[in-house]
């Protein structure tokens, strides 16, 4: 059986998601069971005609929900061994799935790729514990973050995770609408004891929109998980990990 689900949301972004299906179905689909594709936005049009390799099913909302909670319904769906969360603005020139899935192990919670830009540099990395003086430091003072010596999370544009790893730690929180959802969501699987890696030589470019940068509606939906975020249990508890032990380095 295909070893794979893939859970895509759209707000109103079809012309992405018909070159993300077009991607996964030239390159992933001999590992791919189903694409769950959410419609987020009421009224959103849909794509029409979908690469036939790959099936595809639909949900469509009555009102926008949440990162985590569409993911988490998206979920309901999945009867493979893996999950796999992935942006619409993503954009794949081989089979990186695939190429994840070679590099499992015991104790796998969740793998990622390394992120570029349209020209293959690399761009980004995976972060280190988020707290208020780092975020302070790269948004206002535009000091850039170094790679950290213990990796903390990856971004949640790829996360591609066992079924029973993410239903073991009750998928995403829903009480985050937009942002530090995948922080939080490595940090409990990691506290659980599950790994979670990033292969800097497996690549896949990615468009990055910073909604929160321009929009004060995402401006508030970002401050307000930053806040959850530093008053959770999951984050004082590994805060206090990440100062014990190293958490390994990133692959």
């Amino acid at each position: 059986m295909k070893p794979v689900t893939i859970s895509v949301v759209s707000h109103n972004q079809m012309h992405l998601v018909a070159n993300l299906l077009q991607d996964l179905n030239k390159h992933c689909a001999p590992v791919v069971k189903r694409i769950v594709l959410t419609y987020n936005v009421a009224g959103e049009k849909p794509l029409g005609r979908f690469p036939d390799r790959i099936p595809v099913v639909e949900i469509r909302n009555a009102q926008v929900a949440g990162f985590g909670a569409n993911h988490n319904r998206a979920f309901e769906h999945c009867d493979t061994e893996w999950f796999l969360v992935i942006n619409p603005d993503v954009r794949l020139s081989s089979d990186v799935i695939s190429r994840l899935l070679a590099r499992k192990r015991p104790g796998t919670g969740l793998l990622a790729p390394q992120e570029t830009d349209a020209s293959g540099a690399p761009r980004d990395h995976p972060r280190s514990l988020i707290t208020p003086w780092s975020l302070l430091a790269r948004r206002l003072l535009r000091r850039q973050e170094c790679a950290p010596h213990r990796l903390a999370w990856v971004k949640g544009m790829f996360m591609l995770m066992p079924s029973r790893v993410f239903r073991s730690v009750g998928g995403f929180d829903e009480r985050y609408v937009l942002y530090c959802e995948d922080f939080d969501l490595c940090a409990r699987m990691i506290l659980k004891g599950w790994t979670v890696d990033h292969h800097p030589d497996i690549a896949l470019h990615h468009a990055w929109q910073r909604d929160s940068g321009h929009s004060l509606l995402h401006l508030g939906h970002h401050l307000a998980s930053l806040l959850r975020m530093w008053s959770s249990d999951a984050f004082w508890q590994y805060r206090r990990l990440l100062r014990q032990a190293p958490i390994e380095k990133s692959r």
